[in-house]
């Protein structure tokens, strides 16, 4: 039987979780965003570089950079005039591919292609 003490570091650890959980779900949940996150898993880019490659302002960039920092998915790394900014932690790279490698069984009566999701 498990203690108090155990039961509440388990229940600590599990919102924990959910909540980096929900932090990456939220981080993913904007198609820029999730272009962002694939591009820096070849490396770290300035925001400037970053727009051009996705077709962005500077200003959607600057605005979808600073919600990857507060998900805690990003960090800026200042050099010099630029920042340069990077997946981080390391162990994202094999997420994402992780992800990427899923296939999902969708239910076109539940999710439609259009975005309409009525799930």
């Amino acid at each position: 039987m498990q203690s108090a003490e155990n039961a509440e570091d388990a229940e600590t650890a599990t919102l924990t979780h959910s909540a980096a959980l929900a932090r990456f779900g939220h981080a993913l949940s904007d198609p820029t965003r999730a272009r962002i996150l694939l591009a820096l898993r070849r490396g770290p880019a300035c925001p400037s570089d970053l727009a051009e490659m996705l077709g962005v302002s500077r200003q959607v960039m600057s605005n979808q950079l600073s919600c990857l920092r507060g998900c805690g998915v990003v960090e800026a790394a200042p050099e010099g005039r630029r920042t340069w900014y990077r997946l981080a932690d390391a162990r994202l790279t094999a997420a994402l591919s992780d992800l990427l490698d899923l296939t999902l069984a969708v239910d076109p009566a539940c999710c439609c292609a259009d975005g309409a999701c009525t799930c």
